[in-house]
C-alpha cells in the first residue's frame, strides 16, 4: 500500500537506487512511492567524469528547474522554476569559463539545448552537482528530467515518467536532496 503524501508537503529526500540486474535502470523512492527511472547508461558512478555516461553516486540538491509551458501546464510547486524559452542552452564545455552553467543561443561551445523537441526536458530540474565550486571535466548537465520511451538510459541524469515527476514536483522545494546510492 502507498503512503499518500499530504498537499503542500514537502519531501525533503528523493532515493536512487540502481534495478536489480539493470545497472541502467533506478528505482526512486520517495515519501513510501516507488517508481522506475533510467539513469545513465554507464550505471552509477563515485568518479564522475565528463561524457562517461554516468550518473554520480552523490547527495545532490534540487536548485530550480525549468518547464515547456508552450507543452504542458505543471501545478504550483514550491520549487523555483522558469519557463524554458527557445536559445537557453546549457554549457557543457570543460575548458570553458561558464562550463556547467546555463547560456543563450548563438553559442558555439558544446552545449545542452535546453528546448528539446523529444520532451526530454518539458520538466527539468537542475540538481546542484559540481554547481558551486565547479571542476573541469567533473561532469555537467545532472538533471531530474522526463524518460524517453522503454526507460532508455540517460547520459548520466535520472529521469521518470512524467506521471511520476508530476506525483514527485508539487512536493519538491529548494534543498530537497536527490540522493544516488
Amino acid at each position: 500500500m502507498r503512503k499518500k503524501t499530504p498537499q503542500g508537503r514537502s519531501i525533503k529526500t528523493i532515493t536512487v537506487r540502481a534495478a536489480p540486474r539493470d545497472r541502467k535502470r533506478a528505482l526512486v523512492s520517495f515519501d513510501g512511492r516507488v517508481e522506475q527511472a533510467a539513469i545513465g547508461r554507464s550505471g552509477i558512478t563515485s568518479l564522475k567524469r565528463e561524457g562517461d555516461g554516468a550518473t554520480p553516486r552523490a547527495a545532490m540538491k534540487l536548485v530550480g528547474g525549468y518547464i515547456r509551458r508552450d507543452r504542458l501546464f505543471l501545478g504550483p510547486t514550491p520549487l523555483p522554476t522558469r519557463a524554458t524559452r527557445t536559445g537557453m542552452l546549457w554549457c557543457d564545455q570543460p575548458g570553458h569559463a561558464l562550463y556547467n552553467r546555463p547560456v543563450k543561443a548563438p553559442f558555439k561551445p558544446s552545449h545542452e539545448e535546453m528546448m528539446r523537441g523529444d520532451g526530454l526536458y518539458d520538466i527539468c530540474l537542475v540538481m546542484d552537482w559540481n554547481l558551486i565550486r565547479r571542476r573541469r571535466n567533473a561532469g555537467s548537465a545532472i538533471f531530474f528530467h522526463l524518460i524517453r520511451p522503454g526507460y532508455e538510459p540517460t547520459q548520466g541524469c535520472v529521469a521518470v515518467s512524467l506521471p511520476a515527476m508530476r506525483r514527485l514536483v508539487p512536493h519538491m522545494r529548494r534543498g530537497t536532496v536527490v540522493r544516488v546510492l
